[in-house]
């Protein structure tokens, strides 16, 4: 009965199942049995779960030819102990108790911890991984080169590293803290719960907790993006017209905000009401710079935003702070100019299409600058205009549009055919040629330049393209849009890869199973007799 008192003590101590270290006890019996009689025999113990009785037991297969000695017996054999013996029947022999010595009890306790830990692990993780996304109050345990190891009332320990801090945040051993748990993961050496302070979603439950209108879902917090402890901008949304969310998340005289400013080291909280309208979204989130024209591309989620002379350092923010906040809330890419700069790039742009329409299409400077003022761009998108739709433009007459249209197409094919030679020439591969988003001039340069391949492109940098293609030709962030394209074949093939390493190690796991199985067969079948 004092084994089992134990294992009660133990499992409510560690908060794990009683049977479970039952179990760890059975295994720990039958290693100091196979201690006591030899390891080659198979010495089972069971420990009755009402009187705390231990049964020690040897098992011996019944075999038609013996290959161990030890754990089987000819039917010849098994007969003579027992006359109606059978065939893949196992013949079980009382063992007495065992006498724990000193060694043997030392083993047996070893197992023991073991097994108890590994419950432990097991329970720590199922509990956690329900948790990702919680804040949670915990103690610092230990500090090493800078990560902090956070106890969980007590119940799991939680990893804080270094680069999850606030800068110029430092904690000492027995100060509470509070943390974002943002991943728990089974480990080799049990699970591991990541925290962080520095996640954006850290800060929003902080809201959350702060401002009972977002914990009952009156207010939604829609977006935020941060600069940890510096400053950080969130966008909420309110599903009652009666209700401000901006007036809510600040609170009285600013008693909200100042709470979660608090906790965050003093970084400032820009709070912005959040709508559909992403022009009047990025206008609100640069503020306190005033804007004076949004241009956006929804195809590359690039938007131009013009400001003043005056306010260009303000809207751009210290080391481009606020644009680059302003970007991470709103999702998209956003580029900063004056109205002065925005009207040169206008004109270069306009001066760059007027010209290849010219070239091209073989027409005067005044029928380019109407297919620019209609919002053409490229050759392409004049061959592929229908002569119904180029006709609407005033002056276009069906003779007009169908020759421009015409022209548009021969001078394509001639593009076509002079990179087929050009790239024959070079030797530029066809997956180079085929890639989307490359020009003919651009593909040619390439050659020219030892880039023949995709693969050869997407192993390129985005100052390297940039370089080798010429400065104005193409923005920085859309070679860099490019590059990444060409890799995404290099991330499949590796996905794939990996997918069928683990349909092999499956495989092989299941047939390791079966052998299991096959295994366990004859010794569940001598229980049941």
């Amino acid at each position: 009965m004092e084994l089992l008192q134990v294992a009660d003590a133990v499992a409510r101590e560690k908060n794990i199942d009683r049977e479970v270290v039952i179990e760890a006890m059975e295994e720990a019996i039958q290693k100091a049995g196979r201690s006591k009689y030899g390891h080659d025999h198979d010495i089972r113990a069971h420990l009755d779960r009402k009187t705390g009785v231990i049964d020690l037991k040897r098992y011996r297969e019944v075999v038609e030819e013996v290959e161990d000695e030890v754990q089987q017996l000819t039917l010849d054999q098994a007969q003579r102990v027992k006359k109606d013996a059978a065939l893949g029947e196992f013949l079980i022999d009382e063992l007495p108790p065992l006498d724990f010595g000193r060694i043997a009890a030392q083993t047996a306790k070893q197992v023991i911890v073991q097994k108890v830990r590994e419950a432990e692990r097991a329970r720590h993780y199922l509990e956690f991984k329900d948790r990702v996304g919680e804040v949670i109050n915990g103690i610092v345990k230990r500090v090493e080169y800078g990560n902090v190891t956070i106890d969980i009332a007590g119940r799991a320990e939680g990893l804080l590293r270094r680069e999850e801090c606030m800068p110029r945040e430092h904690f000492k051993t027995g100060e509470r803290v509070r943390a974002y748990i943002y991943e728990v993961r089974e480990e080799q050496r049990g699970p591991q719960i990541f925290m962080s302070r520095t996640h954006p979603q850290f800060m929003a439950k902080l809201f959350t907790q702060e401002v009972p209108e977002i914990y009952d879902g009156i207010i939604e917090i829609m977006a935020v993006a941060r600069d940890p402890g510096s400053r950080a901008k969130i966008a909420v949304q309110s599903r009652e017209g009666s209700i401000d969310p901006v007036g809510a998340c600040v609170g009285m005289r600013g008693s909200r905000v100042q709470a979660v400013v608090n906790e965050l080291q003093g970084e400032k909280i820009d709070i912005i009401k959040w709508t559909e309208d992403l022009g009047s979204l990025i206008i609100s989130a640069l503020a306190p710079a005033e804007v004076s024209k949004v241009v956006m591309d929804e195809d590359k989620k690039r938007m131009d935003v013009v400001v003043p002379e005056e306010q260009l350092s303000l809207a751009i923010g210290r080391r481009g702070q606020n644009v680059r906040l302003a970007s991470m809330l709103v999702g998209w890419e956003i580029d900063i100019m004056t109205d002065e700069e925005e009207a040169t790039r206008r004109q270069e742009e306009f001066k760059s299409r007027s010209e290849l329409f010219i070239t091209a299409l073989d027409i005067d400077d005044m029928i380019a600058q109407l297919l620019i003022t209609e919002g053409f761009t490229t050759v392409t998108e004049v061959a592929d205009t229908p002569v119904e739709e180029m006709t609407e433009i005033e002056g276009f007459d069906e003779d007009i549009a169908a020759e421009l249209i015409n022209r548009a197409v021969t001078w394509l094919n001639a593009q076509e055919k002079m990179l087929e030679e050009k790239g024959a020439e070079l030797g530029i591969s066809d997956d180079l040629i085929a890639f989307d988003g490359l020009t003919p001039d651009i593909i040619i340069k390439l050659g020219e330049n030892e880039v023949k391949t995709l693969d050869d492109f997407a192993d390129l940098a985005t100052d390297e393209l940039i370089e080798i293609i010429g400065e104005g030709v193409m923005k920085s962030s859309e070679a860099e849009a490019l590059i990444m394209k060409a890799r995404e074949r290099w991330f499949a093939e590796e996905d794939a890869a990996i997918a069928a390493a683990a349909e092999e190690n499956a495989e092989n796991d299941n047939g390791d199973a079966a052998a299991l199985e096959s295994e366990q067969a004859p010794a569940e079948t001598a229980t049941n007799a």
